[in-house]
């Protein structure tokens, strides 16, 4: 069956048009018709055939010369052409590929053959065109994701310049979780959902009021309640946004426990989102290492004392085990370059 391919049949004589029509009608085919060049050119344009039988042998404009000019019009660059002719010379066949034939089908041509020869180009010319469309829409996706990733990025350099608890907190923090998950066997499309988690994991604090935020001394048991509403405040964010959601376990997340002792749900153990317990190590980690106006950077020797301290209370013991092997232990050999300064203005990490 033609499954609603639609073929343009260019003939000077009503007998030819009528014998391709009883032919390909019952195969199922949509058809146009044009009795010579000009008239092909204009039913072309409108019809937008997937397939185009065109007789060499009319009146005034031949078929080689309309194949050429459809060749030199964008709108035809691609579909198939089929030259039906009674001419079998060598150079007419020739000619016709010269002009842009796709196949030459001598006359009186066989109808097995024509059906199959339609059947196939027909295939083929569909199956090149969902290959197009298909690579179209990957190209529009992977520009939206591009969008959508700077559009991100807008967010936390807005966030940072309001918020600056350290330098490189967040490039820092996302950069290592991605790191660790990927040790961890994540596959790198759930990894691309990290990132973005990583990313906005404090976009929540934009609902903190800054008196708060940016508090120098410590916060009153009224003043901590309100902070610990930031992980709320971005999964209300972030849940209405299609593209977000599956990065939406870090925000709302990262501050659970492993002891369920954590914020804003209390969560316990492996109720707590992968991606979240990944998180929580490496945020700690960053924060120790880091000045804040309360406390001094650790040594990483240290912070890897407290990490460890920390299983099974804080963090995924598993976590922790595989953090320690393949970070901690690399960063303990000069703690000094893991020191990270203190900003002019820096806020409440909420970390512990």
């Amino acid at each position: 069956m033609g499954y609603d391919a639609s073929i343009l049949i260019v003939d000077d004589t009503l007998t030819g048009r009528k014998a391709l029509e009883l032919l390909l009608k019952e195969e199922g085919y949509r058809l146009a018709f044009a009795s010579n060049g000009d008239e092909a050119l204009r039913r072309a344009g409108e019809f937008e055939p997937d397939v185009i039988l065109l007789d060499v042998m009319m009146p005034g404009m031949d078929g080689f010369e309309v194949c050429l000019r459809m060749r030199n019009d964008p709108n035809f660059l691609d579909v198939p052409i089929l030259l039906l002719s009674s001419l079998t010379d060598r150079d007419d066949r020739l000619k016709g590929i010269g002009a842009g034939a796709d196949d030459f089908i001598s006359k009186p041509f066989d109808k097995l053959e024509l059906l199959i020869r339609v059947r196939t180009i027909t295939r083929l010319n569909r199956f090149r065109r969902l290959r197009e469309e298909h690579a179209q829409l990957e190209s529009a996706l992977l520009a939206l994701q591009h969008t959508y990733d700077t559009t991100i990025e807008g967010w936390v350099q807005a966030l940072d310049l309001r918020d600056k608890e350290s330098e490189g907190h967040t490039r820092r923090v996302t950069d290592m979780t991605v790191q660790l998950a990927r040790i961890m066997g994540i596959d790198e499309e759930t990894l691309s959902h990290y990132r973005r988690g990583a990313l906005l994991h404090d976009v929540g604090k934009l609902g903190i009021p800054d008196s708060i935020l940016h508090k120098n001394g410590s916060l009153t048991d009224e003043e901590l309640a309100i902070m610990r509403r930031h992980p709320q405040y971005a999964f209300q964010w972030l849940s209405r946004i299609d593209y977000l959601r599956p990065a939406l376990e870090i925000p709302y997340c990262h501050h659970e426990k492993w002891d369920g002792s954590g914020y804003p749900r209390g969560m316990k153990g492996e109720e707590i989102p992968l991606e979240a317990r990944i998180f929580a190590v490496v945020d700690v980690w960053d924060a120790l290492l880091s000045d804040r106006p309360y406390k001094t950077a650790r040594p990483a020797k240290k912070a890897a004392e407290f990490i460890r301290s920390q299983k099974n209370i804080h963090f995924d013991p598993k976590i922790v085990d595989i953090f320690l092997e393949h970070f901690a232990h690399q960063l303990a050999g000069n703690h000094e370059k893991n020191r990270y300064p203190l900003q002019k203005q820096a806020s409440h990490s909420c970390c512990g």
